[in-house]
């Protein structure tokens, strides 16, 4: 309905909207708005552009109520209306408005601190929405959303899933009624994608207390896929407590983008496409993916095109063909010297030659955009050269004609013990008369075969790798050759390569230092193939403990983990010693990814998807060894050491070469291979012990390790590595969660029989105290995350908080929080819990303090309250005035107002007469420096300052303290200035222990001349003459209500919180 027009505006409100009816259009718009959510609804007023002669209306405005439409109008007529009229050209009219209309919105944005980004207007909008819903900061990042139907029992609610870095959020409203539900990622159990009958696609979200069940998603694998990866996220802050920062160096949106996508959400794919590219290549962790195009590689062995995918990074070029193992290729640039374009032919369309330095030529066609495609190539080339360049002027200096040599000189020179110049095997060759020449032979076959390989497909790490590869590797490799082809499958040469001089860097940083991690290190040196002659002297020991040491201080999260001891002395049996580190680099942190930290956890998720695998694969043996709990005892061993220490030292190695080759699935398969060997053994067991027996021995004489490998392809080499990924997934959620269950519950265990709290209730309060840390990790805080987040350290270590932390929670928990005053009062509380001074207090300090103050009797509180005066900075004022402050909200606040006033007028007395009777040499000894008790606090106090009443007049002081008005608002206590800032501090920290009867507040200047002092017995006595006051302390707080109102709170949200563990109700 137009209200107002004139020649280039129009003013219109909803038909229906307000009063006035409009028929039954109108009815029908005032329903749809009463029962959408506001965010569907159209806003009822707005004002068009439009020319004289144009057809063509544009919408400048829009609002909530005629007064913002009105002053919107207004300003339209008063500054641009008289202006239009002078443009002959209707196109300049539009121009100018558009123009002037964009102006507005920059001076706007500008003028609020509105940054623009690469978010779109209709993702702005979500992100809005998001925030308004669900009360979340800005530093809550909205990801993406999703409409989908949340189901509630039996009924489906349609409405808005919003997937944020740190929560699951979902919002309906519907019929007058609303639906919210937030969960935390970090709180997440299970995540699956199940399908019924009645529900074909459904996504399933678990946590320890409840399920919740989505559908209808128009791209269901889309939105599980981000959910996965933002659980991921989420795991991997609690294990490690790495947080989430957004990738800044992506290319900004294009037009022909997804109107909805964020530029988070093209950061979180950007970063999925990267793992899988470096997992399927096995490239270092920072390199990232470029782009990848489909293509035809050239392969010369079999002189045909082969179909696949070029994919193109900072510094590789990698081809996969479609048909997983007929090719691959990784072509690192600093190997390339060439990269042109070859003359186009109908049986080569649009090759492309790229030419490396090892003489080999890769010929690329069917490229579908060359040109931009070799730009990119000749970019990233001209980066990786000026790189090359610059290392090699760094390290110039020491360099020698022959690096291998400069490298054993260097790492002699500093450990001053005989250092291997090769691979220590090749010096303690184990060889037995009787099986040296068929062993040679086999070698020397072996050798050939890979020279021949080599001579077809290529030497390095520019290889041809095919099918053929595959085969020789499973034939296991030469021993002279292991240390060269573990280092290519493994990627641990492109590492090892870039960074020059890297290892004996670590090594000079580490001889000589001494800490857990190298006392472990020292500990088990010669528990490390003690049978082997290389570890039977000082040179294989010295070169074990180089390796492990310089690799605990590069990671110092993992340092040092049993089992890496046995893993590496094979290392340094095949491959020189840098070799070996960078070998042990790639095993702990790209092949086995935390394997080997102080938890294990991922020995401990690979051991959940070999319960997974053995139930689909030997379902007839799953039930019998569940029953037995076989499965998770020794299969640990056997990931932790890739079955090296289980099988004999010939036959593991050539597990080692498949693993280097294959990855984990080879485990898996072997693993799987040896409880289907043992099946019939195993189903006749009685009990565990009979099945350790049977599987923790060595694998029967007969049965060989190259047929064991070959059965393990043929009957289980149908696992593919992204199920595995799925099923990693799925247990990295379990495991964590369990290790952040039995943390809880050892720190409960811990500190249950200090406290009267009962075993639930600490519990809960561990959950709260747990998700103010958290918070804190996702929206900031004053301290660093790192250093309150160590799951190294014992348990009740593991989680700390800080002063703003512990404000949240005392204004949340603690009975003494009220009104203005809970800051400061935080503060002092903090201090005295805070027991060694480094700024962050501890479960078992927390639930001291709030002991104290719901369950202690009177002489604790007042105790507890005394103690958190005399700290630096704090006196006899400030004690008054926290007393005020704390009954402000209390049912019987002015009775206890009297009350205060009272004793506070009786301990101004006891001061005056107590330095009446005080000679001055024993006013000097009650000064702040008392060696003994090191428990005085003084410091100048500034003069009492009472209205309308003397301040030498102690009974006028006192009637004034008395009097309602003021006593009872919070501003009355500007009367008790707060301290100056020059009181004098302790020099050591009054520690949370008895009071000794010598304990003084002391007050001095002022109105009264000279010094006066309270000590606590005199504080005690005081309070106990005023019955409401000891009623008031000896009343006991129920815990169990504060915590649900925390809870309550925390659903409801607020500005500096995290929405809680607990998911908000649906109403009816």
């Amino acid at each position: 309905m137009t209200e107002r027009a004139n020649p280039y505006f129009i003013l219109q409100k909803r038909k229906g909207h307000g009063d006035g009816g409009g028929g039954l259009a109108g009815l029908l718009v005032g329903t749809l708005d009463v029962v959408l959510d506001s965010s569907a609804r159209v806003a009822p007023y707005r004002i068009l552009y439009q020319t004289p002669d144009s057809l063509v209306y544009w919408t400048i405005a829009h609002g909530s109520s005629r007064k913002e439409i009105t002053e919107n109008w207004e300003w339209l007529e008063q500054n641009l209306l008289q202006t239009l009229s002078i443009f002959e050209n209707e196109n300049d009219i539009t121009t100018f408005v558009k123009g002037k209309i964009q102006g507005i919105i920059a001076e706007y944005n500008k003028s609020h601190d509105i940054r623009e980004d690469d978010d779109t207007d209709k993702f702005k909008e979500a992100i809005a929405k998001f925030r308004k819903l669900f009360i979340m900061p800005e530093e809550e990042k909205l990801v993406n959303y999703y409409s989908c139907s949340y189901w509630k029992g039996k009924v489906p609610r349609q409405g808005w899933l919003y997937l944020s870095i740190n929560h699951l959020c979902f919002y309906s409203y519907l019929l007058g009624k609303e639906a919210k539900l937030v969960i935390r990622w970090a709180d997440i159990t299970q995540l699956e994608k199940n399908a019924t009958l009645l529900l074909p696609d459904m996504l399933c979200v678990s946590t320890r207390c409840s399920e919740h069940v989505f559908s209808v998603f128009l791209n269901i694998n889309e939105t599980f896929k981000l959910m996965e990866q933002l659980a991921n996220i989420a795991m991997r802050q609690l294990l490690d407590n790495k947080g989430f920062e957004q990738d800044r160096s992506l290319p900004k949106l294009k037009k022909k983008s997804p109107k909805k996508v964020s530029a988070l959400k093209r950061d979180l794919d950007a970063r999925a496409k990267s793992e899988r590219y470096r997992a399927l290549f096995r490239l270092p962790k920072d390199e990232k993916l470029d782009g990848h195009t489909d293509c035809t590689l050239w392969t010369p062995f079999n002189k045909m095109h082969i179909l696949g995918q070029m994919f193109v990074s900072t510094n590789y070029i990698c081809f996969t063909s479609k048909e997983e193992t007929v090719c691959s290729l990784i072509i690192p640039l600093r190997e390339v010297t060439i990269v042109e374009k070859a003359d186009s032919c109908n049986v080569l369309p649009s090759p492309l030659s790229i030419s490396t330095k090892n003489k080999m030529t890769f010929l690329f066609a069917n490229l579908k955009d060359r040109d931009f495609l070799v730009q990119r190539i000749s970019d990233f080339l001209q980066q990786t050269t000026s790189k090359i360049y610059f290392e090699r002027e760094i390290t110039g200096s020491l360099s020698s004609s022959d690096d291998e040599v400069g490298t054993t000189m260097f790492i002699c020179l500093l450990s001053r013990v005989p250092t291997a110049t090769q691979a220590l095997m090749t010096m303690y060759r184990r060889r037995s008369p009787e099986e040296f020449n068929p062993k040679l032979a086999k070698e020397f076959l072996k050798e050939q075969a890979w020279k021949n390989h080599f001579t077809e497909y290529g030497q390095g790490v520019c290889m041809y790798r095919t099918e053929k590869t595959k085969e020789l590797v499973l034939q296991g490799i030469p021993e002279n050759m292991r240390g060269e082809l573990w280092l290519l499958f493994s990627g641990a040469i492109n590492e090892m390569a870039t960074h020059p001089g890297y290892y004996e860097d670590l090594v000079e940083k580490s001889m000589g230092k001494y800490n857990l991690a190298t006392e472990e290190i020292e500990r088990d040196l010669h528990r490390s193939l003690p049978e082997h002659p290389a570890f039977q002297n000082e040179m294989g020991i010295a070169a074990l403990r180089r390796v492990l040491t310089a690799y605990a201080f590069r990671n110092p999260n993992i340092g040092y983990c049993q089992a890496m001891n046995i893993v590496t002395s094979v290392l340094l049996l095949y491959a020189k010693e840098e070799e070996a580190f960078w070998l042990l680099v790639a095993l702990c942190e790209r092949m086995l990814p935390d394997y080997y930290n102080t938890r294990v956890v991922g020995a401990l998720v690979d051991q959940g998807v070999f319960e997974e695998l053995a139930h689909v694969y030997v379902p007839q043996l799953y039930d019998c060894m569940q029953a037995l709990s076989v499965i998770s005892t020794i299969s640990l061993s056997w990931f932790l050491t890739l079955f090296l220490s289980v099988m004999p030292f010939e036959s593991a190695v050539v597990v080692v070469d498949c693993f280097f080759y294959e990855g984990i699935k080879v485990i898996f398969q072997l693993a799987l291979s040896v409880l289907d060997a043992n099946i019939h053994q195993l189903l006749s067991c009685k009990d565990d012990g009979e099945a350790m027996t049977i599987l923790g021995r060595d694998p029967h004489p007969e049965v060989d390790i190259f047929k064991l490998v070959r059965i393990s392809y043929e009957k289980f080499g149908s696992i593919r590595a992204d199920v595995i990924e799925q099923m990693r997934f799925k247990q990295r959620l379990r495991v964590i969660q369990a290790i952040e269950d039995t943390t809880k519950r050892n720190v409960v265990r811990t500190i249950v029989t200090e406290t009267p709290f009962s075993i639930d209730e600490l519990e809960e309060l561990y959950t709260l105290f747990k998700a103010e840390h958290l918070t804190s990790c996702y929206w900031g805080s004053t301290s660093n995350p790192m250093s309150r987040h160590d799951p190294s350290l014992p348990y009740l270590e593991q989680y700390r908080i800080d002063l703003e932390q512990f404000k949240v929670l005392f204004a949340l928990l603690f009975p003494w929080a009220c009104g203005t005053h809970t800051d400061d009062l935080a503060l002092r509380v903090f201090r005295l819990l805070d027991h060694n001074a480094d700024a962050l207090i501890n479960f078992r300090e927390f639930i001291s303090g709030l002991s104290v103050l719901c369950h202690g009797d009177l002489t604790e509180k007042l105790k507890f309250l005394y103690k958190i005066h005399i700290l630096p900075g704090s006196q006899f004022i400030e004690l008054c005035k926290t007393l005020y402050n704390m009954f402000s909200e209390d049912p019987n606040e002015q009775e206890l107002y009297h009350a205060t006033a009272t004793v506070t007028s009786l301990l101004l007395e006891m001061g005056e007469v107590g330095k009446l009777f005080c000679s001055p040499q024993e006013r000097t000894r009650c000064k702040p420096c008392d060696v003994e008790t090191n428990s005085c606090v003084t410091g100048p106090l500034e003069d009492i300052k009472l209205e309308d009443s003397s301040p030498k007049d102690t009974a006028m002081s006192s009637a004034m303290l008395i009097s309602d008005d003021e006593t009872k608002d919070d501003t009355s206590m500007s009367s008790y200035s707060v301290l100056s800032t020059g009181s004098h501090e302790l020099d050591d920290k009054l520690q949370c222990e008895d009071i000794a009867e010598d304990t003084v507040l002391i007050r001095n200047g002022g109105p009264y001349a000279g010094d006066w002092a309270i000590t606590f017995l005199q504080f005690l006595a005081s309070v106990l003459t005023e019955q409401a006051l000891v009623q008031y302390f000896e009343k006991p707080v129920e815990i169990s209500a504060r915590i649900t109102n925390a809870k309550n709170v925390r659903k409801v949200g607020h500005q500096h919180m995290s929405l809680s563990d607990y998911e908000i109700s649906l109403s009816d």
